[in-house]
């Protein structure tokens, strides 16, 4: 796998996966300060990758510099006070040309990561022996519900990037991809729902006939 930077003829930095985010939000050929890159983020980051804090947005602005994948400039702050300008200036950070080229070579040449599942609904019916079956109820079915708000939200971000960004098409695929997973998690969350009924029935859990819950049950059993 190429580790050159061809432009300057240097060894590529090895970046983390959130520093890679942030330089492709700039890539889009806006300048952004580090606040308008956490709501960017928010906006799209979100349906498919994990939202950085603002305190790694800096850090991560800070080795991309470094690097010589962004540069920044100050811009005066008007003061609403006094009418002037703050002593404070706002910092807009743009990608630069070789900024653009290490983002196509990881692209190019980094293998995608494996999908992952972090999802805390799954953690908790994983452990469902120490829960009573209500509440196993209740958070599957919370899960479902913020899965419908995730895929409205996909549907809303998808018809905003179709109408805001014509320009860049990849943006839509990625927020129907976003509507589509979300639309199947909810589906799959609940028919898991109906699975749990069948799960604690045999095992003495209140099924839809009301009978007593195992967690209960295994405790007097035991005490």
């Amino acid at each position: 796998m190429p580790t050159t930077d061809t432009a300057r003829n240097v060894p590529r930095p090895s970046l983390p996966v959130n520093a890679w985010a942030i330089l492709g939000l700039l890539s889009f050929g806006t300048e952004l300060s580090g606040y308008q890159l956490r709501q960017w983020a928010e906006n799209i980051l979100g349906y498919f990758h994990s939202v950085p804090a603002m305190s790694q947005i800096y850090t991560e602005l800070q080795r991309l510099e470094r690097h010589g994948y962004v540069h920044h400039r100050s811009v005066p702050v008007a003061d609403a006070t006094t009418g002037g300008r703050n002593a404070r200036a706002k910092r807009g950070y743009e990608i630069t040309p070789e900024g653009r080229e290490a983002l196509a070579a990881w692209i190019r040449d980094t293998p995608v990561e494996y999908p992952t599942a972090r999802n805390g609904a799954m953690l908790r019916v994983w452990l469902g022996a120490y829960a009573e079956p209500d509440r196993l109820r209740e958070i599957v079915s919370e899960h479902r519900d913020r899965s419908e708000e995730m895929r409205a939200a996909a549907e809303l971000s998808n018809r905003i990037a179709e109408h805001d960004y014509t320009r860049h098409r990849y943006a839509t695929l990625v927020t129907s991809w976003a509507e589509r997973r979300y639309a199947a998690e909810r589906d799959i969350a609940e028919e898991v729902l109906s699975e749990l009924d069948a799960v604690l029935a045999p095992r003495g859990g209140q099924g839809a006939d009301g009978r007593e819950g195992s967690v209960g049950a295994e405790q007097r059993t035991n005490s």
